[in-house]
């Protein structure tokens, strides 16, 4: 179908950026670049399309294994090759919509200016037509030398009133029937036009401008094909640069995720070696203040740990076993001899009886020491605001009502502090017990001091006793595991009780401490506060 319109006043026109006034347009034998098609071709007997319901069964029996190769595949890929991966995925996916809007943008662009190019020598040639009131015979003869109708690009057609090819173009045109009724019309300057005309090989857009008085018409036609050409061109030329930029964004982004990974490489080296040789003295090289720096440090924090902890073990398990040497060599000894217990005296059998009670006791508390050590290494009590105070009054209550000891608490200041409460009454216990124990008279009485602040956050727990007091050389040892002076190891006891309040001391960012009272005894205490419950690595430093 075509349509056309006069040009003359009053005359209605369908609105378009890129129309010349006067002109209307109908499509024509339009073509898209490197499309074809067949139109009306139908499917042959016998290709019928299978239908969905019938496509489903296979489809959901074979779609279900590759996607979980698929997934599999996706799992085995390491973190570098997925960041890569996933890099190239977005930069993709961003380059390829740059590449269409931008090409797009182009295309629209080339094809509005060459249309208006096009429509400005239609304008031309109608002015030109209605000026002259040339015939076809006319305008056949002076069109070869007229530049108006012969731009760069176009070629020229004249058609008879009748539609006839009077001067055909090169190449020639085709002529449809809106071209007749142009041809043959009244009034000089009609037009209609065409899109997208394939001549051969080429692309024309077509115009047919009426002479008037039913005396012929002339054809216009502008080649487009240099500015598909050229699109294809720039077509090829995105392609190629969106590939290049899709490659360079994954060496880039291969790159990148080496960089970001490799001390994820080595931790998880580190990790591995010691789930493989389970040594723990491994240093890992950790730099940067990030996340992956952090938890290197972090990692190499845990091995610490886990080896110190290792350490604490073996070590206890070995002063362990050296101390339940004697006593457990003493109950074999009495063992023995209870075989000869027919054979023995009165008195003998009680002294013997006496002494497998003892060493049974001696062995309990022992083993409960032990424990009460082991569990004070690995507290797992979470912290609160406890008042030390409070403790010290529990504890010396408990005593008072088990011995009827003379025990006195006294507090000053601000007591309070962030601890676990268990491990302090621990430790408190443990000093009141190991005054108790050496205090031989079993009357003098027992002073409990708690005050605080010392310095700020700090406090303040020591026990004063007025026994034999402990030697100069041994005051640096009292806290050590299993020590036992040379004038005590005939009192009960495992020497364990002072090491567990170094334990927690040192847990709650103190220190114990052990001084001679004067005139007699000795003043052992600790410190809390003043520092985190935990070790101060665990603090992450900033950059």
């Amino acid at each position: 179908m075509a349509h056309d319109t006069t040009g003359s006043p009053g005359t209605a026109r369908t609105p378009d950026a890129a129309r010349t006034p006067g002109v209307s347009r109908t499509p024509g034998v339009s073509r898209t670049p490197g499309v074809s098609r067949a139109p009306g071709v139908s499917r042959g007997p016998g290709t019928a399309r299978p239908s969905g319901a019938a496509r489903a069964p296979a489809a959901a029996r074979t779609s279900g294994a590759p996607a979980g190769r698929r997934r599999r595949r996706l799992r085995l890929l390491s973190l570098g090759t997925k960041f890569a991966v996933a890099f190239a995925a977005v930069t993709a996916t961003v380059t390829v919509l740059v590449g269409i809007l931008s090409y797009g943008a182009a295309a629209r662009l080339l094809r509005v200016d060459q249309q208006m190019v096009f429509d400005e020598v239609v304008q031309d040639l109608r002015g030109e037509v209605r000026a002259n009131r040339m015939s076809p015979v006319d305008f056949s003869s002076a069109a070869p030398g007229h530049d108006l109708v012969r731009p760069a690009r176009t070629d020229v057609q004249v058609l008879g009133p009748d539609g006839r090819i009077v001067d055909p173009g090169d190449p020639g045109l085709p002529v449809v029937a809106a071209d007749r009724v142009v041809a043959g019309a009244a009034t000089a300057g009609r037009v209609v036009e065409h899109a997208d005309v394939d001549v051969g090989d080429d692309v024309y857009r077509v115009a047919t401008v009426a002479l008037g008085d039913g005396r012929g018409a002339v054809q216009i036609a502008q080649e487009f094909s240099d500015t598909e050409d050229l699109l294809r061109t720039l077509q090829r030329r995105t392609l190629v640069l969106m590939a290049a930029v899709v490659t360079a964004a994954g060496l880039f982004g291969w790159w990148l995720a080496r960089r970001i990974t490799r001390r994820l490489v080595v931790l998880t080296a580190a990790a591995e070696d010691v789930a493989r040789t389970r040594r723990l003295g491994i240093q890992v090289p950790v730099t940067g203040y990030d996340e992956v720096g952090r938890l290197g440090r972090a990692f190499d924090r845990m091995l610490g740990r886990l080896a110190q902890s290792e350490d604490d073990q073996r070590r206890l398990v070995q002063d362990a076993g050296h101390e339940l040497r004697t006593p457990l060599t003493s109950l074999r000894t009495n063992i023995s001899l209870l075989r000869r217990i027919d054979e023995l005296p009165p008195d003998a059998r009680e002294d013997l009886v006496a002494d497998l009670a003892q060493e049974a006791r001696e062995l309990t508390d022992l083993v409960n020491e032990l424990v009460e050590l082991a569990a004070g290494q690995s507290d797992t009590e979470p912290p609160c605001r406890v008042d030390l105070a409070r403790i010290a009054e529990g504890v010396a209550e408990l005593a008072r009502r088990r011995g009827g000891r003379e025990i006195t608490v006294h507090a000053s200041g601000d007591t309070t502090t962030d601890g676990r409460p268990g491990m302090l009454t621990r430790a408190v216990s443990n000093l009141v017990e190991n005054a108790v124990k050496f205090d031989r008279n079993g009357t003098a009485p027992i002073d409990i001091t708690v005050a605080g602040p010392a310095r700020p956050g700090t406090v303040r727990v020591e026990v004063r006793d007025r026994g034999p007091g402990i030697a100069a050389g041994d005051l640096v040892r009292v806290f050590d595991r299993f020590f036992r002076a040379a004038d005590a190891r005939s009192l009960p006891g495992s020497g364990l009780g002072l090491s567990i309040v170094r334990e927690v001391a040192l847990a709650h960012g103190g220190a114990p401490y052990a001084v001679r009272r004067p005139g007699g005894g000795t003043v052992i205490g600790f410190t809390v506060g003043g520092g985190p419950l935990t070790d101060p690595d665990d603090e992450d430093p900033g950059p």
